[in-house]
């Protein structure tokens, strides 16, 4: 029996998300065997509107394999082989479904730095997101279950409920966070083990709601490249590529991290990460989760970058739309939650408290970012 919330969901990732129109042509990408009846739905909606779509069934150990044997000229060829690619299609919709989080964890250094640069950076983070209508989201398999920490059903429930919100009426709700934010000049983060302060002066707001990202859930801008000042302790756990971080600590001077350790003994991988190339010690992000459903971190950062109550400060790669001049082929989200059941905190903007223990507190917020309001409740 066909699930209706794969209908739901499909049509609102080619109709509202992407707006496929006729003639459009459509990259589909799936992770995953159990992403097929989803993959299968999305196409019947691209046909019904009029889109021409191409889909690309892509797999992690068989893409482990790929990096693992291939040489450095060979992976720089492999990139400009899926640019060109990416160069002819004007949508983009992926759906991860991966059946293993920690398939690319014994991959060595060099050769993800490779991949990275070759084929991530010029595929994806300058030409897909720069230059196509895109979204990027999970599907619920027993892999994004485990990590979460509950049954199949139990997580599938919890996943349509955050996906299947309604971000029309979520991306009104922002509005008044980014007039604000568009008025703001320093910005100040405090809680345990934090307090950083870093200006956004003349770099503009953008809200996520809904057309990049599935689940989505955030307004974002960017620090001035070297504004940010001070400590910030992070408390949700972060895998990248296949390293689970835990207790991440940066110290920032002029807006570089010089000082980055982790708990759990991957001190010389993070560093490694951040060494890649200059701009990955500089921060090309700044957000405010603000999706009412999710609450807590399941290691994935689609869901855990959007927590409620949440910010992500980013290493790396700023936005076109939101740009402090910080290029990077790493663009990587950690996210400190500033609910009291993760410690607590406060934002300020110029000096005036925004948000307290993640919630809202500023009389243009508190009503329209309440998460009983963004989830529809009276």
């Amino acid at each position: 029996m066909k699930d209706k919330r794969l209908s739901v969901l499909a049509k609102s990732l080619v109709v509202y998300s992407t707006a496929v129109k006729p003639g459009d042509k459509v990259l589909v990408e799936s992770k995953g065997a159990a992403t097929a009846p989803l993959v299968e739905e999305i196409i019947t909606e691209v046909a019904h509107a009029g889109g021409l779509p191409f889909w690309y069934f892509n797999d992690e150990h068989v893409e482990r394999r790929w990096i693992l044997g291939a040489g450095e000229q060979q992976l720089k060829d492999f990139g400009k082989m899926h640019l060109r690619m990416m160069k002819d299609i004007d949508c983009y919709i992926s759906v991860r479904g991966a059946d293993n989080s920690y398939t690319l964890a014994d991959v060595p250094s060099q050769r993800m730095g490779w991949y990275r640069k070759y084929f991530y950076k010029p595929v994806h983070l300058e030409q897909r997101v720069k230059r196509t209508r895109w979204v990027v989201m999970r599907y619920p398999n027993e892999a994004m279950s485990q990590l979460a920490e509950t049954s199949r059903e139990s997580f599938e429930d919890f996943y349509f409920s955050v996906c299947n919100i309604d971000y029309a009426k979520m991306s009104k709700a922002m509005d008044p966070l980014v007039d604000l934010l568009k008025k703001t000049d320093k910005i100040r983060l405090v809680g345990p083990g934090t307090d950083l302060t870093f200006s956004v002066k003349g770099i503009p707001p953008v809200k996520c709601d809904g057309h990049r990202n599935i689940p989505d859930g955030e307004v974002y801008t960017a620090p001035v490249r070297t504004s940010i000042n001070g400590v910030i302790s992070y408390n949700t756990p972060s895998l990248n590529e296949s390293v689970l971080y835990e207790g991440i600590r940066f110290e920032f001077k002029n807006g570089k991290i010089v000082k980055a350790d982790c708990a759990g003994g991957n001190g010389a991988k993070l560093n490694k990460v951040l060494d890649i190339d200059p701009g990955a010690r500089y921060v090309g992000e700044f957000a405010l989760g603000i999706h009412p459903n999710i609450k807590h971190p399941m290691r994935d950062t689609l869901f855990d970058e959007k927590i409620f109550g949440s910010i992500h400060l980013t290493p790396g790669q700023c936005y076109d739309e939101a740009p402090n001049g910080n290029k990077s082929s790493i663009h990587w989200d950690l996210v400190l939650i500033q609910t009291k059941e993760y410690g607590g905190g406060e934002v300020y903007f110029d000096d005036v408290l925004i948000r307290k223990d993640g919630i809202f507190v500023h009389p243009a917020l508190k009503e329209l970012l309440s998460a009983r309001a963004l989830r529809g409740g009276h």
